[in-house]
């Protein structure tokens, strides 16, 4: 089953009307930002959606719309009402000028401390390599082969080493 999307003005209108916006992020992703009265179902812990349970409608949505398009008929299972998807997600809803909450406090996004750890450690590994000795270029292909492991397997070893540095104390609880 595939799901009507709506414009960011139309989803705020519905939302306006009691219809239910729902952010299917992560919790970190949504502590950081979100749209102002949405609630947090994460796509990863999908099981039906009791925060919207009871709603005559549900706006879903993500950061840009493309895990709300690609799990489309996920996410149109266990509904029961109205569902749509917030074309373009929380992007095109601040693209339109439209509120949203923001809490610069909040760490950044985890895959978003993992990009950067890791073009850090490969960047680090290719200088010392270069510059001190061709040994160190094998930090670099660990951490290329550490990210091969992650796509492949789903786990990633630097995602929850960094979930557990004191400035992600909130991510653990």
């Amino acid at each position: 089953m595939s799901l009507r999307t709506l414009t960011p003005e139309e989803a705020k209108a519905m939302a306006a009307r009691g219809a239910v916006i729902v952010d299917i992020r992560e919790p970190d992703e949504f502590a950081r930002e979100h749209i102002p009265g949405a609630v947090n179902e994460p796509l990863s812990k999908l099981g039906g959606h009791p925060a919207a349970a009871g709603a005559g409608i549900v706006v879903y949505h993500c950061k840009s719309g493309m895990r709300t398009k690609a799990n489309a008929a996920k996410l149109a299972a266990p509904e029961s009402c109205e569902a749509y998807i917030l074309e373009g997600g929380i992007d095109a809803w601040k693209a339109a000028k439209l509120p949203v909450a923001a809490d610069a406090a909040q760490p950044l996004e985890l895959m978003r401390q993992v990009q950067i750890a890791a073009g850090s450690l490969v960047l680090l590994g290719v200088a010392l390599g270069a510059g001190v000795h061709p040994g160190f270029y094998a930090l670099s292909a660990f951490v290329g082969a550490g990210l091969v492991f992650a796509g492949v397997s789903g786990f990633c070893g630097m995602a929850r080493f960094l979930t557990a540095m004191p400035w992600n104390r909130a991510l653990r609880a």
